[in-house]
């Protein structure tokens, strides 16, 4: 069991979530009936690190459920080039733990003056970046004091749902995204197997597909962050397009592989790689691709594919935090790292 800031604050996450459900519900419902009253032509979402992360799993939202052009922010083209887009009919989003991102709160301010309705995600309800959208949505987390994000990343994700939901006319959250904070228990139960034989891995790449790409992501983020591996995300559509060449024998690989429609693809690439000698980390609630793991979680649970990262964000949380400790790292405390990163 371990005793890090970073493994208590992954095991509070079944408790923000129900947070969220019981009190931000109606803040996100007030703010939808404004947004849907004009034409919404597309978003814009700006995030730094993991919130960037949550951006990218907000963009297959926006774009499958809402059918909404969606595009991640560049902050450089507000505050390095100035730019001046058109921004009438766009919903221009800012997502921070901390709200006090500077590039991100300009990009906000920025686009509010170039006509965007503006709506920001953060953990700190007196933020810069709290008052300077039209919008606000508290994440209710509670303190983080980990530098690694864990808790405040799945609550982005989950307000991030419920934002997209309202947008599409629900009065209230669906049965199944109530189920979330329950499920989210009984992957807590669950432990990592094999994990030891990865305290000497210096590289790693971290696949998955849609919506889960943003798992992916996040999962190589955590690991550079806690355990200074080199790791690098990728589709899995990406990934065989090139990249697959440097993998070998022995190569590290995490496959994600939640059920849904990316699953099929995500069955064959581990065939694939298993072919290639690749040492493989599949977190997956099918059985056939866990037996060929080296190591690997056995989901106990499934979802539907567009609620799964709120949950697979957790054994990517469990395995950064792990292999820190094995490898004698404090987790807590990356080096050269603070909770709140300033960019311009």
């Amino acid at each position: 069991m371990s005793g890090s800031k970073m493994f208590a604050e992954i095991r509070e996450q079944p408790e923000v979530l129900e947070r969220i459900l019981d009190e931000g519900w109606d803040e996100i419902l007030s703010a939808t009936r404004v947004l849907r009253q004009g034409n919404l032509r597309s978003v814009m979402i700006a995030g730094r690190g993991t919130s960037d992360n949550a951006a990218l799993y907000a963009k297959y939202l926006f774009e499958v459920l809402l059918g909404v052009p969606t595009a991640l922010a560049s902050p450089s083209s507000f505050t390095l080039y100035e730019s001046k887009m058109n921004l009438d009919s766009v919903l221009v989003m800012g997502i921070s733990q901390s709200g006090e991102s500077q590039d991100v709160i300009e990009t906000i301010r920025r686009s509010g003056e170039l006509g965007a309705n503006t709506l920001t995600l953060t953990n700190d309800e007196d933020s810069a970046m709290a008052k300077v959208a039209q919008h606000h949505f508290f994440l209710r987390a509670g303190r983080e004091e980990s530098v690694a994000a864990t808790k405040t990343y799945t609550a982005e994700l989950m307000m991030l749902y419920l934002l997209v939901s309202a947008l599409k006319g629900e009065e209230s959250p669906e049965d199944e995204v109530q189920q979330v904070p329950g499920l989210s228990r009984q992957v807590l139960e669950v432990e990592w197997e094999g994990t030891e034989r990865y305290r000497y891995a210096e590289y790693m790449v971290v696949t998955s597909r849609g919506y889960n790409l943003a798992t992916a992501e996040e999962g190589a983020l955590k690991l550079m962050e806690t355990t200074y591996i080199v790791a690098q995300a990728f589709s899995a559509a990406d990934l065989r397009h090139g990249p697959i060449a440097m993998i070998g024998h022995d190569f590290p690989v995490l496959v994600i592989a939640p059920l849904g429609r990316s699953q099929p693809g995500m069955r064959e690439l581990v065939e694939n790689l298993r072919d290639r000698g690749a040492e493989l980390v599949v977190i997956s609630d099918e059985r056939t691709m866990l037996d060929k793991a080296s190591a690997r979680f056995h989901m106990p649970v499934s979802l539907p594919e567009e609620l799964s990262p709120i949950l697979y964000a957790t054994p990517i949380q469990l395995l950064a935090e792990n292999l820190a400790r094995l490898k004698g790292h404090n987790p807590d405390s990356p080096r050269g790292l603070s909770k709140v990163t300033e960019t311009w």
